[in-house]
């Protein structure tokens, strides 16, 4: 008989029942390939450079095995699996319900306020291109599309997504090969810069390499989506496990290998690789004319793919906790395969970010921007705990569910968690990242402490 604190074992889909299956492999496909293109890369990568030099692309190697073992992680278990929960259902089945309260409501809140944050970078650029224009009208009128997007289908989400990642990575893909042809002194009208600005690797020491490590792992949001989509994807495991797969080199190419030809093309200390971002800076290097006017449009375009994902994403997290009996009721409604209510609750706590941000920006908006500044390392905890526990019941129970395997497992595993223990650590040694850490740690023991009452009560009835 199973312990009272304990989850029942249920089928893997059995929460997601009432979910629409429509997404298609290519979409599960372009998602994971476009969900590592986020105008983090684009943009704040710029803040990295400045303060760890040529050595960024030491800082996003580093960071990006950490994301790579994570991905694997959360593979194994959502192939195993497939749930629209993802890791907030895996940390209920493999550590208590508490656990998947706790992962599941803080992401949530995680995606609702990126979906605000993300509304105001793209109503910035819009505004740029029309002054005088309403910035938060701009951002109304992207929360109602994507709003009504994801309440129609999980198709238009997924149609959305596919031709946003698409342009996302032909962009970057072509970046790529004019940099290296750059690089290797082919490209018409360009001089090879050789390794000119690259002799100052560490310009800061091990304190500018420790900030770019902070920078870029944080650069790295939105690879989970993928595993959230599967669960309404036609054939869950094969898309988990073609996404899990193919990850390594996804975040090779486009990370590190962007940040290389960045930090070769252009001075690390240019003041247009912070104010510009990156890669207009490059792209200005090699004389493409109108290259700030075409890095605009694909900022704007990453920035409206990640609000239109966290929408998804964020209903879907919310939907799963409800049907696991963790959240309102009124949540868990599903009409033509599509949690409506989730959708419009998470769209609506993202407005009410924006509204924040212009209505109170120096108390209350920094204080939930500092809430949220962690979180993704107490969710990939989650995920490394879970995997350990889930890992060893699928082998004694049933190994054939297990058609993505973590490597080296259970030493890899134990890798990856002393790797998120040390950025906790780096977090704490600086003042900007250590405020994070209490407002993070704040919210989560609150979030805990609520599931672990929750899951007493319901034990005790």
């Amino acid at each position: 008989m199973p312990n009272s604190t304990t989850p029942v074992e249920t089928p893997p889909r059995a929460a997601d029942a009432t979910l629409s299956h429509s997404l298609k492999q290519r979409h599960l496909s372009m998602i994971a390939l476009g969900g590592v293109i986020g105008a983090g890369l684009f943009v704040g990568s710029g803040a990295g450079i400045a303060a760890a030099g040529p050595s960024i692309v030491v800082a996003y190697a580093l960071s990006g095995l950490l994301v790579m073992l994570v991905m694997r992680m959360l593979g194994e278990m959502s192939a195993a699996y497939p749930s629209s929960g993802s890791f907030s259902a895996h940390a209920e089945r493999a550590i208590g319900p508490w656990a998947g309260f706790t992962a599941g409501w803080s992401f949530w809140v995680l995606l609702c306020t990126a979906v605000g944050l993300e509304g105001i970078g793209a109503a910035k650029i819009v505004t740029g291109w029309l002054p005088g224009t309403p910035e938060w009208a701009w951002v109304a009128l992207f929360m109602v599309v994507f709003c009504v997007t994801n309440l129609a289908a999980v198709k238009n989400f997924g149609e959305f997504e596919f031709w946003f990642a698409a342009l996302k990575v032909g962009a970057i893909s072509l970046f790529l090969v004019l940099g290296v042809l750059a690089i290797a002194g082919v490209l018409p009208g360009t001089d090879a810069p050789g390794a000119a600005n690259l002799s100052d690797f560490l310009p800061n020491g091990s304190e500018g390499l420790i900030v770019g490590v902070l920078a870029s792992i944080f650069a790295y949001g939105g690879l989970e989506t993928v595993t959230i989509a599967a669960a309404e994807s036609q054939d869950p495991v094969r898309g988990v496990a073609s996404a899990v797969r193919t990850a390594m080199w996804r975040i090779a190419v486009f990370y590190v290998g962007s940040m290389a030809v960045v930090v070769t093309l252009v001075p690390w200390d240019s003041a247009e690789v912070v104010e510009h971002g990156p890669y207009v800076a490059a792209l200005h290097r090699l004389g493409i004319p109108g290259a700030g006017q075409l890095m605009n449009v694909v900022i704007l375009v990453a920035l409206l793919s990640a609000m239109n994902a966290n929408i998804y994403g964020s209903s879907r997290i919310a939907f799963s906790l409800v049907r696991r009996g963790q959240g309102p009721k009124a949540l868990g409604r599903v009409s033509g395969g599509v949690p409506r209510v989730a959708v419009l609750a998470s769209s609506v706590f993202g407005f009410v970010c924006v509204v924040l941000s212009y209505w109170r920006p120096d108390d209350v908006f920094p204080w939930l921007l500092n809430m949220i500044g962690a979180v993704i390392l107490v969710v990939w905890i989650f995920i490394a705990v879970s995997q350990l526990r889930l890992r060893a019941r699928l082998e004694r129970e049933a190994p054939e569910k297990l058609a993505v395997r973590m490597w080296a497992y259970p030493w890899l595993t134990w890798v990856a968690l002393a790797g998120m223990a040390a950025v906790f650590v780096l977090m704490a040694r600086e003042p900007d990242t250590r405020v994070q850490l209490y407002y993070t740690g704040a919210m989560t023991v609150v979030l805990a402490a609520t599931g672990y009452a929750w899951q007493r009560a319901r034990a005790r009835t």
